[in-house]
């Protein structure tokens, strides 16, 4: 069995900020294993499915970025053994980047760090870079909307995301 878990925000009013990339993915996911996100329980959005004879669980957490551990840790506590990979966005690659990692540090991600207080550094993640942008302050950066002009490079970026997350799946 396999979680996929994408971080972000629940509301309309982040919906298309920087800070839901992770959600993006999951949504992408959901799109090309033909899953419906049909539940919501362990405090997330979820959708199951199957990918190359594994079950799949794609899962939002309900508890907005900084709290997103208790969604993982409840995941985790139900599916002992399930492999979780986390799909979010990572101010300190370049926009666009995609990296993969089995596990470690959580960086600067409020996000990744809820993760690992709950769980430990023992899960995979899809990190796509945001960068950072020096004018304004990370919060108010994360949470503001996707520029125009990036929007297509940014859905490329998910779609690549997605993409390799499937491979890593096989």
């Amino acid at each position: 069995m396999i979680i996929i878990v994408g971080l972000g925000n629940i509301g309309p009013a982040y919906r298309y900020t920087y800070h839901n990339i992770g959600f993006m993915v999951v949504d992408k996911l959901a799109q090309k294993l033909s899953i419906d996100f049909s539940k919501e329980k362990y405090k997330a959005v979820i959708g199951e499915g199957s990918y190359n004879g594994d079950k799949v669980i794609l899962a939002k957490p309900t508890t907005f970025m900084n709290n997103s551990g208790e969604a993982v840790a409840l995941l985790k506590k139900k599916y002992k053994d399930a492999r979780i990979i986390v799909a979010v966005d990572d101010i300190d690659l370049p926009k666009f980047k995609l990296r993969y990692r089995e596990n470690g540090k959580a960086g600067t991600h409020n996000g990744l760090r809820s993760i690992v207080s709950y769980i430990g550094e023992d899960f995979e993640r899809v990190r796509v870079g945001i960068g950072r942008d020096e004018s304004m302050d990370l919060a108010d950066y994360v949470l503001s909307n996707i520029k125009q002009e990036d929007r297509a490079l940014f859905d490329n970026a998910i779609e690549n995301a997605a993409n390799m997350i499937m491979e890593k799946m096989t």
